[in-house]
């Protein structure tokens, strides 16, 4: 998921050197949480008018993890 996640956001914004994921272990209800980084000026790209592209990541990102029989959560730091 890690790798959809970075393939995804680095088409979108203007400097994908500065993009980067870390992940967290599975909490208690079995959640992985992928934390991604943009640089500053590449913020609005990712999130888009109203959080439109930031759910369409979320949204691709879960379906991916669905067909892997994971659960995960995509937060924009």
């Amino acid at each position: 998921m890690q790798e959809l996640l970075i393939t995804i956001v680095q088409g979108l914004v203007e400097n994908p050197d500065a993009v980067t994921v870390t992940v967290d272990e599975p909490d208690e209800r079995n959640v992985t949480v992928y934390h991604l980084h943009v640089a500053e000026s590449d913020m609005g790209r990712v999130i888009g008018k109203q959080g439109r592209i930031a759910k369409a990541i979320r949204t691709i990102v879960k379906a991916g993890a669905v067909r892997s029989g994971e659960k995960v959560q995509v937060d924009i730091d």
